[in-house]
């Protein structure tokens, strides 16, 4: 159990990521981070130290498996938060989320469901958790907004996540309606930093071009390959800003039900490989593979909703993509082929 120790802040990130209001949360109080050293965890710890909040207690799956109903309300009749952030997942790329379908499926049911449960039962003053961009209809309109939710099919390379996580949140729903529980859900679009997973088989997009082209840039390759066709369009989030948005949603009592969080811009992956070049330094060429798939055509959030509480993205991609990188070489990348665990 990790308790006061919170992971090393991104080179050149900590400055930009500056709270978007003055953090109310009451200084004693206890919060828990389930799932503290994973990419949205480790930010979240980032910025309750930024905030000078002292009682925190920080999950990994290596600590308690969220999975087991048992460990989980051990945990929390032994802590007993008032606040918690529930960042753990299960979480993963194209590639992952088509070959372990039932592992997304089942895992992110368990832990929500356990941990939304054991909360009710010790009176958690507040719960945020933590959904996905991807839950939406792969057809919903541009940019999606929250009333968009179930109002069509799924992404077909993503729905086994999408259910576990829709499921999540309605449960927090129904939690409130039922029971009084006080929850908030964010829905973040895609993130990235520090703490990422820069797999290249279980991966998200942005760290799996990082590596790529920092392992090409070393070998003196001729090529990356990309998988699809360059065109889709994504919105990428700095995970310090979302840190800093799960602070303010916690601490605003007006945040409650479901909020998007984004930068409010998009770019194509054709454009994000080039800007991945050209960030590494990697001057070779960029080749697209068609016959893998593109995921959603495209993904922007509406943020529109917490902008007018008061809460916006601050990291500009260029000067996001740049800090992670520096993390990912000082961090990774002298470690061998193989990443460190998050």
């Amino acid at each position: 159990m990790n308790t006061g120790k919170t992971p090393s802040p991104a080179p050149g990130v900590e400055s930009s990521a500056q709270p978007s209001a003055p953090a109310a949360l009451p200084h004693d109080a206890k919060i828990l981070v389930a799932g503290h050293r994973g990419l949205a965890g480790s930010a979240i710890m980032r910025a309750l130290k930024r905030h000078s909040l002292p009682r925190v207690v920080g999950v990994s799956r290596a600590e308690v498996d969220l999975r087991e109903q048992a460990a989980v309300r051990d945990l929390f009749a032994r802590e007993r938060p008032d606040y918690v952030f529930l960042a753990a997942a299960r979480v993963g790329g194209i590639l992952a989320n088509c070959r372990y379908p039932a592992d997304f499926l089942y895992d992110n049911l368990m832990i929500a469901a356990n941990v939304v449960e054991a909360a009710h039962r010790v009176g958690v003053a507040k719960l945020l958790f933590l959904g996905s961009t991807c839950l939406y209809p792969r057809a919903a309109p541009q940019p999606m907004r929250e009333d968009h939710l179930l109002t069509g099919p799924l992404e077909p390379t993503n729905e086994a996540y999408a259910i576990a996580k829709i499921a999540g949140l309605k449960l927090c729903e129904a939690f409130g309606r039922q029971h009084g529980l006080a929850t908030v859900t964010l829905m973040p679009a895609n993130l990235y930093g520090p703490g990422d997973n820069f797999d290249l088989e279980g991966g998200h997009v942005l760290a799996a071009l990082l590596r790529k082209a920092h392992e090409a840039k070393r070998a003196g390759s001729a090529a990356i390959t990309v998988w699809g066709t360059g065109t889709p369009l994504r919105d990428f989030l700095h995970a310090d800003d979302l840190a800093e948005a799960c602070l303010f949603a916690m601490a605003c009592k007006e945040c409650s039900g479901m909020f998007n969080v984004g930068s409010g811009e998009d770019i194509s992956i054709a454009a994000l490989a080039r800007l991945v070049c050209e960030t590494v330094g990697f001057t070779g060429g960029i080749v697209f593979d068609p016959e893998k798939p593109d995921g959603m055509p495209r993904k922007l959030a509406d943020t529109g909703r917490l902008n007018a509480l008061g809460w916006r993205a601050r990291i500009a991609l260029r000067e996001g993509l740049a800090a992670t990188y520096r993390w990912y070489a000082e961090t990774c990348a002298k470690h061998g082929p193989e990443p460190l665990s998050p």
